[in-house]
């Protein structure tokens, strides 16, 4: 995959041409097995979903909730790594070319050799990664850290980041920003953060990518109020649960398909 095709900026520009926003969603990959994460991939994809974040289990995930905390030590007891998570996107890409995102943490990259990673992933059919405990200070002091030009690095902003720091990140992201809607870890809520428009509006102004929000979104209802306010909605803790509840079900995957697609349905009809 070259530089010009990436999966991300396609699908973000189709859906532009369209006047559609974006339905992001993110699973654990291995959770409950490897196999299971392609069986979900391709039922989120015939339930609409236009980008995914595959989780790559963690340890210490601290900046997540309860919820994907489990679903990460669960992906690791059955057998979940970093070669195998990637071996597993080549069997996706057999069947689907689904924008997928490597959403980890900064030491199981580290771990398995910078460089490395991104090549690796590149070729497995990656499109982006999304570091979370990697501040976007580094990068620029660091070019080690983003040795191919083929993975988008998707940038987090989050709520108490200041105007400076905003345009800053925005200034330089890839993909799209993921805007975190409310402070803590992730995890469904009751009611939507408040602000979103503003912020949103602020991270319009500095960038020309587009801005998908997430960290707390659970119904149609949500996320079709969030979708108004932005070119895309992220939502990952409500379907992680749901994997969880019925993880040892033989019809799984369409148990979530038939859970995401009201929500899919709403983000759609904004």
């Amino acid at each position: 995959m070259s530089e010009t095709s990436n999966r991300i900026d396609a699908c973000f520009s189709t859906l532009r041409e369209r006047g559609k926003k974006a339905f992001v969603a993110y699973i654990c990959a291995g959770d409950p097995t490897l196999d299971a994460t392609v069986d979900i991939v391709l039922a989120l994809e015939r339930a609409g979903v236009d980008v995914i974040e595959l989780g790559l289990p963690f340890s210490d995930p601290l900046a997540d909730g309860i919820v994907n905390q489990l679903a990460a030590e669960r992906a690791l007891r059955a057998g979940a790594t970093t070669v195998k998570v990637l071996k597993m996107i080549e069997s996706i890409r057999q069947v689907s070319q689904i924008p997928l995102v490597l959403f980890t943490y900064l030491n199981p990259v580290y771990t398995y050799g910078y460089e490395k990673f991104h090549c690796d992933a590149a070729k497995a059919g990656a499109d982006g990664v999304l570091v979370l405990d990697l501040p976007p200070d580094e990068a620029p002091e660091n070019p080690e850290l983003k040795p191919t030009a083929e993975l988008r690095h998707i940038q987090l902003i989050a709520p108490t980041s200041s105007e400076e720091r905003i345009r800053k990140i925005a200034g330089s992201a890839e993909g799209f920003v993921y805007y975190v809607s409310r402070e803590g870890v992730t995890g469904a809520q009751a009611e939507i953060a408040t602000g979103i428009a503003e912020q949103v509006d602020l991270i319009h102004s500095a960038t020309k990518v587009p801005v998908c929000v997430g960290f707390g979104i659970s119904s149609p209802d949500q996320a079709g109020a969030v979708a108004k306010m932005a070119d895309g909605v992220v939502v990952g803790s409500a379907i992680v649960k749901l994997v969880h509840q019925h993880g040892k079900d033989a019809d799984l995957a369409d148990r979530v398909g038939a859970f995401v697609k009201p929500l899919v349905d709403a983000v759609k009809s904004v």
